[in-house]
């Protein structure tokens, strides 16, 4: 099936985030989206098509998802993804495929990454609290993806990251 609008998908789509750091600019977002699409237009499992859709957000998160009611992603199509996006990295010099960052919003409402230690000093020094909107990476349904992407640090895993 080809490639569909991202919000065509349902809440129990598999999903996978690929969140950059840093942000990327417009004309390389633009050189990754059009990959991601011409790769999702031939994506099969078993030689069978994945229905399946991506979305982007803030320059930095890459969403792809896959409809389990029509089609189900194998061990070796997911591994052909990561191989895409693993390719684009060496291509372009950006990092995609990196779990070692926090992903939050400042106080002027733009997308910051740190590690989680530099997490951890921010929390200490009152720059970021419970109220901090983080971006929870690993959310691996359509759903929590809708829902559970994006929300205050006290909702999150990252909580236990804060010190007050």
């Amino acid at each position: 099936m080809p490639l569909l609008p991202f919000d065509n998908l349902s809440d129990a789509s598999r999903v996978w985030v690929f969140a950059a750091d840093p942000a990327l600019d417009e004309p390389i977002s633009k050189r990754l989206l059009t990959m991601v699409d011409e790769f999702l237009a031939k994506w099969a499992a078993h030689g069978q098509p994945l229905t399946c859709g991506r979305d982007w957000r803030d320059s930095r998160f890459l969403v792809v998802g896959v409809d389990p009611e029509a089609s189900h992603a194998s061990g070796c199509s997911i591994d052909g993804l990561y191989r895409k996006i693993a390719e684009f990295e060496k291509e372009t010099g950006a990092s995609l495929l990196s779990r070692d960052r926090v992903f939050y919003r400042d106080g002027s409402g733009d997308v910051r990454s740190t590690s989680r230690d530099e997490f951890v000093e921010l929390s200490s020094s009152g720059r970021i609290d419970a109220e901090t909107r983080v971006f929870d990476t690993s959310v691996n349904s359509l759903g929590e993806w809708r829902g559970r992407f994006e929300l205050p640090a006290s909702g999150s895993w990252h909580r236990a990251l804060l010190t007050v």
